[in-house]
């Protein structure tokens, strides 16, 4: 900042002027949020506390400040160049997202505030934010309403995004540490919200306060008079587009979030433009609708770019942007890494079009080709509706719209397995926006009504055939030129000087149209200059001089030009209000585009790996059997439906309990698996891993080995490519089976929060407490290095008893990377017979192994996941790696061989005969199971052939009571039977 501080702009106020400026700034009330900046034409300053913290933060010294006034009314003040103002208003609302700015226009003690922009509501600074570059996500701004009750809280949500001119609302119960409201603000992308003031100062909030600030969302407290929704039907009605009878039923439903939604309205003045009438959309945000991720997931996985990152593949984001429209796909992309998608059906329809664009190289890269020429269509779409667009907007809409026909031409030459869903998909939709009475339409306007040759000039002008006036006066404006242009050729002749040579005929906003002469040729004609001709002006360039001839042709010229330009200026007003009326079709065009841009983003990232990403198979979590049959057997069989897996079959419906499970239902099977993103920086050669997530065998593994071996890059790659996968992108495996994970939550490393009084450990123990109080059994968990942040007995006691809770009540797939070896006696039978603890079903030991060379001590990572404990420590080698000198390296061995008093041998049978002893549970030979099973199916096969729809109830009960009685004594003489009975 050294050069910007050296070309700093002066203030230089007369006291008049100072004393004007200090009194009007006095005015202004006190808010610690807000920067506020004065506009002083070809600078910005700020001052007081505003210019102290821009100092220090942009200028890293506060010797750019200056004062203002003298003594002690004086102000601190600093000026602010124009492209550091932009730096400043980008740094604010992009990236810190903790401040408001304000913007002055006045002079003396006459300002008024002309823009204001928070990271929720970027508003007029957009121009200024994405002038350069591409507008990558699309701030969301919440509202909160929450009520607190004795068994929980209900909370009420509202959201608004002006860039799609989407509002929404929600409600749900969430518990004390707001699981369900963090994973909304991740979803949503929210950058600021806003609380009720008497919520915000509330003790009862601190845990919805704590969320907040985990998701770096900026809070705006209101006055309790915003969240009244007394009027909110009546406002919906004006801004929402289409009947207002469903926007009133889906709002009657919510008791809290119709407040929330009130407060947003309000807050964003949306009423006070009557643009934004009729245009917006309203919707109800459902929480189950996409995996949910909290902050600390999204931060152990790496998914959206930090501003540490040491270049764009550090993050999933930026590793998969290959986007080509100029920021549409990027903040689509942006949107579907925050929100996985949950519905087989959904994600196969993209992993169906990636693999079309993956297997047809030719029709992809013809379609990045094309979408490479496809401006912002969103943002040029809300100039439009906002009023602030001009002919440049309508001209690169137009430039957008001659591109579909090729990008639908390139779609048309597909002709692979999926040509049916890329026509139901793409090709329908654009058949249709691009008929004679949308695009087409549109095309037409453009090229009737603009002069597309000027175009070349950098100019955008509306065609003088367009309008019979306006070509009146293009037809004077020529006329008076050719007049002008005769002129000078004669008074060249007159003067015996060579025309456009030596006699120049100029046009300045000074004199108008002018003749000029250079002073070595002045005296050849001085004479007739000083009785035919008036002398303008003299100066070191030549003469300039007129006639009244020249003058009353120039004035004429003038007045015909300003009537051009004022018809222009109509003409264009009217060129883009038409314009505007074609905006339902560009935002449709624009969702269809962004998707299909995104798509071929995931084929091109998908080819261009090194070693190709493969297409996942995804499954469902459980199959799931008709609930009216589950209820049925419940309540006639009184079965512990907490023990058994359901399993639908194409013709029959059979029960069978969990110890003999189905083969490959909801597991997650990654082979030859790799981690996107490490993968790809340029001095990684990257070892590939299986994972196999199998209910019943491996659904929990501890994962051991030393540090830099590689666990954590481990089990963060599983998250990242179970989120790829239900994205809808290739993943990087050899081969990939996924059943569907409604949430991941992610402990990996807990920095210290002491701004917020949170040492490491508290904020490792809330992050736990998120995973235990929100994780199902449909979620994937992957927790790395529990309990480090306190004593080794302490930790040790809470990883042990989180894992049993894990795999006792929650039963989630879990990753769990610990150097707590004594954690792997979990997957093992205590000694003792019968009076021991069970065994923990599911449970498998897993370690990154590593080579030790026995006669140097050489410690050599091999990156290699494999089955079984890790049987040693490697924290000493490591030290040794780092050059720890020799003395404490020595030293640090005895101590631990004093101090290790745990033996893998008494924990690790290695005899299977030896397991099957110590095993507390009951087991059954193969013919009794076979035969238990028989009669289980015989009675589910029974139960499915009855005529349920020919009976009535009493028939029905009776019937199923005498097959349930014959089952019961069947069961008897079969105790495999007998013992879920």
């Amino acid at each position: 900042m050294d050069d910007e501080q050296s070309k700093l702009p002066e203030l230089k106020l007369d006291a008049k002027q100072a004393q004007g400026f200090l009194s009007f700034f006095r005015t202004l009330p006190q808010d610690p949020r807000a920067i506020r900046l004065f506009d002083r034409r070809d600078f910005f300053t700020a001052h007081g506390e505003n210019a102290t913290f821009i100092a220090k933060t942009y200028y890293h010294t506060t010797t750019a400040l200056r004062q203002l006034g003298n003594g002690s009314n004086a102000l601190s003040s600093v000026t602010i160049s124009k492209s550091m103002f932009e730096t400043i208003a980008r740094d604010l609302l992009l990236e810190r997202t903790d401040h408001t700015i304000e913007l002055y226009e006045g002079s003396g003690s006459n300002w008024r505030l002309v823009k204001s922009g928070s990271p929720g509501n970027l508003g007029s600074f957009e121009d200024v934010l994405f002038a350069n570059n591409d507008m990558q996500d699309s701030p969301v701004t919440v509202a909160l309403v929450p009520s607190f009750k004795e068994n929980g809280c209900t909370v009420g949500l509202g959201y608004l995004d002006l860039t799609k001119r989407d509002v929404g609302l929600t409600e749900f119960l969430d518990d004390t540490h707001f699981t369900n409201t963090e994973s909304a603000l991740v979803a949503l992308g929210c950058k600021e919200c806003l609380l009720p003031v008497d919520i915000a100062k509330s003790t009862e909030s601190r845990g919805l306060l704590d969320a907040l600030s985990r998701c770096g969302v900026m809070i705006t407290e209101r006055k309790k008079s915003d969240f009244r929704a007394r009027d909110l039907m009546q406002d919906l009605g004006r801004l929402v587009k289409g009947s207002v009878e469903p926007v009133r039923d889906l709002v009657s439903g919510f008791e809290f979030a119709s407040s929330a939604l009130a407060s947003l309205l309000c807050y964003a003045e949306l009423l006070s433009d009557e643009t934004n009438y009729g245009n917006f959309t309203i919707k109800q945000y459902n929480l189950g609708s996409f995996m949910r991720l909290d902050s600390a997931a999204m931060r152990a996985l790496n998914v959206l770019e930090s501003k540490t990152d040491a270049n764009k593949n550090f993050s999933l984001f930026g590793l998969m942007n290959r986007t080509c429209t100029a920021g549409m796909g990027k903040r689509l992309l942006h949107m579907w890494l925050k929100q996985p998608l949950i519905d087989v059906n959904e994600i196969n329809t993209r992993l169906d079009l990636v693999q079309a664009f993956v297997e047809d190289v030719e029709v992809r890269q013809d379609l990045r080709q094309h979408l490479k020429r496809i401006s912002d269509i969103e943002r040029l779409t809300r100039n439009l509706q906002r009023k602030r667009a001009g002919l440049h907007h309508v001209v690169k809409l137009y430039q957008s719209s001659i591109r579909i026909p090729y990008i639908k031409g390139a779609l048309e030459r597909y002709s692979g397995q999926f040509s049916a869903l890329i026509n139901e998909r793409f090709l329908e939709p654009l058949g249709v926006w691009t008929d004679n009475d949308h695009l087409n339409k549109f095309i037409a306007l453009v090229e009737t009504s603009v002069d597309l040759d000027q175009l070349e000039n950098g100019e955008y002008m509306i065609s003088s055939g367009y309008d019979s006036r306006l070509l009146e006066l293009k037809d004077e404006q020529e006329s008076l030129e050719r007049q002008i242009d005769s002129l000078h050729k004669q008074t060249a002749d007159d003067l015996d000087l060579a025309a456009d040579k030596v006699l120049k005929l100029e046009k300045g906003t000074q004199f108008g149209h002018v003749f000029r002469i250079t002073k070595k040729e002045e005296p050849k004609i001085r004479k007739k200059l000083t009785t035919q001709f008036i002398v303008l002006e003299t100066r070191k360039d030549g003469v300039k001089f007129t006639n009244p001839k020249l003058k009353k042709l120039g004035d004429q010229y003038q007045r015909i030009l300003e009537e051009y330009k004022s018809c222009q200026k109509e003409l264009v007003q009217r060129v883009v209000q038409t314009a505007a009326t074609f905006s339902e079709v560009f935002e449709s065009l624009a969702a269809l585009l962004s998707e299909l841009d995104v798509l071929l983003g995931f084929a091109d990232l998908a080819t261009s790996c090194p070693t190709p990403y493969t297409r996942p198979e995804i499954t469902h979590t459980v199959n799931q059997c008709p609930t009216s049959l589950l209820l049925f057997f419940s309540f006639f069989l009184s079965l512990d439906f907490t023990r058994y897996q359901v399993i639908v079959t194409s013709d029959l419906s059979y029960m069978l309990p969990s110890s003999c499970p189905p083969q490959d239902v909801g597991d997650i099977i990654l082979e030859g698996s790799r981690h996107p993103c490490v993968e790809a920086q340029d001095w990684v050669n990257f070892i590939p891993n299986d994972c196999k997530l199998v209910r019943g065998k491996s659904w929990f593994q501890i994962i051991t080995g030393p540090n830099m071996g590689g666990k954590s890059t481990f089990i963060r790659q599983v998250g990242v490519n179970i989120l790829m996968a239900q994205v809808g992108s290739f993943v990087p495996c050899d081969k990939a089976s996924i059943s569907i994970r409604d949430c991941i939550f992610a402990r990996v490393g807990a920095g210290d929060c002491q701004l917020r009084g949170v040492s490491t450990f508290m904020q490792e123990m809330l992050e736990t407490a998120s995973i235990l109080k929100g994780a199902t059994e449909k979620s994937l968990i992957i927790i790395d290095e529990l309990g480090r942040g306190t004593s080794t007995y302490d930790g040790f006691g809470l990883a042990w008893a989180i894992c049993e809770h894990i795999v006792d009540v929650i039963k989630a797939p879990t990753l769990f990377a610990t150097h707590f070896h004594e954690l792997t006696a979990l997957a093992h039978d205590n000694e003792g017979g019968e009076s021991s603890s069970r065994k923990m079903v599911g449970v498998a030991n897993y370690h990154v192994s590593a080579h030790i060379d026995s006669s140097t001590r050489k410690l050599t990572m091999l990156y290699k996941v494999e089955p079984g404990a890790c049987d040693q420590s490697f924290g000493i080698h490591v030290a040794e790696f780092a050059n720890f000198p020799e003395t404490v390296v020595s030293l640090a061995r005895e101590k631990a061989a004093e101090l290790e008093d745990f033996s893998p041998a008494t924990i690790i049978a290695d005899d299977p005969a030896k397991e099957v002893g110590l095993k507390r549970k009951r087991e059954f030979d193969p013919e009794t199971i076979s035969q238990g099973a028989s009669r289980a199916h015989k009675f589910l096969r029974e139960f499915a052939e009855l005529p349920l729809d020919q009976m009535d109830l009493k028939q029905a009960l009776q019937h199923v009571s005498k097959m349930k009685n014959d089952l019961e004594k069947d069961a008897e003489n079969c105790q495999w039977l007998k013992q879920f009975l």
